[in-house]
């Protein structure tokens, strides 16, 4: 089964509903890119009237997150997945519609293949730019995802 962005947009209304909701929405995926955009509206604005940071992570991490949950699949191995840092940048006010892309699916199959063939535990940084309509950047944010091949449980029995 391939992750197509109706697929990706589908899930998130049942297992992220705050992403749905506030309309976050892949646009585009493929093996080395993934693109998502979400437009500047009432329920995700802030005090300022801009886009509220969360929601701007919220679109970031999911272009991350799409790539390494689509070559996870495309592994067939049970590969567990973790954001266990992230640092952002902001450097506009994000209103209209802004879209985020990262392109790093190749650093996410290089650390995949490494957590197969050894077993141990891999992190990345993953890279997701915010731009607005203007293709002005309005944000940056880093993720390092950490990856890990599940090791099988075995049960005894008495």
């Amino acid at each position: 089964m391939e992750l197509t962005p109706r697929k990706i947009n589908l899930f998130n209304l049942f297992k992220l509903p705050a992403a749905f909701f506030t309309g976050i929405r892949v646009k585009t995926i493929s093996d080395e890119a993934c693109s998502v955009s979400v437009k500047h509206r009432w329920i995700n604005q802030n005090p300022f009237k801009s886009m509220f940071w969360a929601v701007q992570g919220m679109a970031a991490e999911l272009t991350t997150g799409a790539l390494v949950m689509g070559k996870i699949h495309q592994s067939g191995q049970a590969i567990s997945m973790l954001v266990t840092n992230n640092k952002a940048t902001f450097t506009k006010k994000a209103t209209g519609r802004i879209s985020f892309i990262c392109n790093d699916g190749a650093l996410v199959a290089d650390a995949l293949n490494k957590a197969i063939e050894t077993g141990e535990g891999q992190s990345l940084w993953m890279t997701s730019i915010g731009t607005n309509k203007d293709g002005v950047q309005v944000s940056t944010f880093n993720f390092e995802w950490s990856v890990k091949v599940k090791s099988k449980k075995k049960y005894v029995t008495k």
